[in-house]
């Protein structure tokens, strides 16, 4: 990762990796019943969590916990019952975004980028920040893989599944793991030298926030 640090805007950057779980009613956006996030910082050559955040979030009252999401992800609705709503904690995460540069990291970010922009009202700094994601960056990478899920990519990284996958923290964790290797592999390979690169490749803009949103931010200001 020599070439990257070398770059001011990248040494500059936290990196944020981020995961929601969520639970996805019927005709309706996914509700996000937990959120992790792990900052990471360039520092040498190599990338240094320099903080964490992870929280479980309560549904609208509308939106139950199924059955084979309580069997994929291991939380049920009594977990739920008695933690904030997604209002607050989106609020609390992005109450510590108090030192940027950022770059938001997710697998598949769109997903990602869906729902905070949803909740652009109570994380205004989250959903004005650009995104990278390492599903875009292995296809660079590994062009041949064939399937680029995070299962394929831990298998073919060598990188053990987490106790807990599915669950936001500890899939941020191997995220984070998987950035790394691959950010390794292509600096190795004199691919990726800066910043502007690394988005050429695989940046996303955040997502508009819906009309609805975008009245309630009009209102508070």
């Amino acid at each position: 990762m020599d070439a990257l640090v070398n770059d001011p805007r990248f040494a500059a950057m936290t990196f944020l990796v981020v995961d929601f779980e969520g639970l996805t009613p019927a005709g309706r956006p996914a509700e996000p019943i937990e959120v992790a996030a792990l900052a990471l910082r360039p520092v040498g050559d190599r990338l240094v969590e320099v903080g964490r955040f992870e929280e479980l979030m309560r549904p609208p009252a509308d939106v139950p916990v199924t059955a084979r999401d309580v069997q994929l992800k291991g939380i049920t609705q009594q977990m739920l019952s008695t933690v904030r709503p997604a209002a607050e904690v989106l609020a609390r995460l992005d109450a510590r975004l108090t030192a940027p540069p950022y770059r938001l990291v997710a697998h598949h970010a769109s997903t990602e980028a869906g729902i905070i922009s949803r909740q652009a009202a109570h994380g205004p700094v989250l959903a004005a920040t650009p995104l990278l994601d390492t599903l875009r960056l292995a296809k660079t990478v590994v062009p041949s893989l064939g399937s680029y899920g995070l299962d394929h990519l831990l298998a073919f990284y060598g990188i053990p599944q987490p106790a807990g996958r599915h669950r936001a923290m500890p899939d941020v964790e191997v995220t984070a793991q998987v950035l790394a290797r691959l950010l390794e592999e292509e600096c190795a390979g004199g691919r990726w030298r800066t910043l502007l690169e690394l988005d050429a490749a695989a940046g996303l803009q955040p997502k508009r926030p819906p009309a609805d949103t975008e009245a309630e931010q009009s209102a508070l200001f």
